[in-house]
């Protein structure tokens, strides 16, 4: 039988958990520095750093929460991106041109309207090296937001929101938390019949595991509606209309600042512009979210606390984004290796310290919580 440990005893180890846990928004703002930074290269030698250095952060300190088997998903996710920009490349040829040419496909003839379009001919290699750096660059944004996906927690990140986003995080919330579900389903049903000798793959095994998969499913739906009007979800308080005006105005206004301010901070050109914009942005989008949250009336239950440990998983983040929008100003050629002519990317050792601050979370951030035997079931 397993131990059993004093009900006292086990409060006392949940307190400390929640006390000792970090931020589910820091581990966004971490995610999304690493993302800024990405964005800001094309080096794949930086890119694999911080692919690296992502992939690190997550197996020291992910869980085994089913939200935390995310990460395998955006890897395989952002390979499929490098092969298709490979593909396209290929296939519909690329904008830059190549003396080296690999092999010249059958091109097919198209009409005048398609003019600049062609379909096959030659594939240079400045070309593909061209497309490979332009994939990988992507695939290191999805990634990276994969690694945010797997460390933090939806249903504690739903508790930080404002009030005024808060039934759109519900439905957020409830579609990352399910979807994990559904896999699980699949592959318990799969296992079940592998165990009773049917075949588990192919249509007519995915229709038979499909319909108990949608039933639970729906199930599952049911009761999380009739929990959530129980609580009474969805009641609001009642406030002006001129109150509702001026925070549609704030919210709106400040998101399109939001959005201008960091289309000029990714962007090549606009950093001067950049970051008033963005700033402004957030204000007024701040303000207007902290008006709206009073058509809440929800109450926040021991709500997470923004400490020391998640201070510098964020500033580890934000660090990185910054020191790699600098390096920028001084040394672009080694963020932006040249396709044409081609030659082999450099590193800039420098660029490359810098990338290895968004380690820090590794050592910063609290250690997952192990299950106790306490935590078993009893058999």
């Amino acid at each position: 039988m397993p131990r059993r440990t004093h009900p006292a005893t086990e409060v006392t180890a949940h307190r400390t958990h929640r006390a000792d846990a970090l931020h589910a928004g820091a581990w966004w703002v971490w995610a999304l520095g690493l993302a800024t930074a990405a964005s800001r290269t094309t080096n794949p030698l930086l890119l694999g750093l911080l692919i690296g250095v992502a992939g690190y952060v997550v197996a020291a300190r992910r869980t085994d929460a089913p939200w935390a088997r995310s990460y395998g998903a955006f890897l395989k996710l952002g390979l499929a991106v490098v092969g298709i920009r490979l593909v396209f490349a290929i296939v519909l040829g690329s904008p830059i041109p190549g003396t080296h040419i690999l092999v010249t496909l059958p091109e097919v003839p198209l009409p005048d309207w398609a003019r600049g379009v062609r379909i096959g001919g030659r594939v240079s290699a400045e070309g593909l090296v061209f497309a490979l750096y332009d994939g990988l660059k992507l695939a290191t944004l999805l990634i990276c937001v994969g690694a945010a996906n797997a460390l933090a927690n939806p249903a504690r990140l739903l508790k930080s929101l404002p009030g005024a986003l808060y039934e759109a995080g519900v439905a957020i919330v409830v579609a990352m938390t399910f979807a994990p579900n559904l896999v699980s389903d699949v592959q318990r049903l799969r296992a079940a019949r592998r165990l009773r000798g049917r075949p588990d793959r192919g249509p007519k095994a995915l229709l038979q595991v499909g319909l108990p998969v949608l039933e639970g499913a729906l199930e599952r739906s049911v009761a999380l509606a009739a929990a959530m009007d129980a609580r009474g979800y969805g009641r609001t308080a009642q406030v002006p209309p001129a109150v509702r005006h001026t925070t549609t105005a704030l919210t709106l206004g400040g998101l399109l600042g939001v959005c201008a301010g960091t289309y000029g901070l990714l962007g090549d050109v606009g950093a001067g512009y950049g970051l008033p914009v963005l700033l402004g942005g957030l204000a007024a989008a701040l303000a207007g979210l902290w008006l709206g949250g009073r058509r809440s009336v929800r109450t926040r239950y021991r709500p997470d606390r923004w400490g020391v440990r998640a201070w510098l998983v964020s500033g580890s983040g934000v660090a990185v984004a910054a020191l790699m929008i600098h390096a920028n100003s001084y040394a672009p050629a080694a963020l932006h290796p040249p396709a044409v002519p081609l030659t082999a990317p450099e590193l800039p050792l420098w660029t490359a310290a810098s990338v290895l601050l968004g380690l820090l979370p590794a050592f910063a951030a609290p250690a997952p919580a192990t299950r106790t035997p306490s935590e078993e079931d009893p058999q």
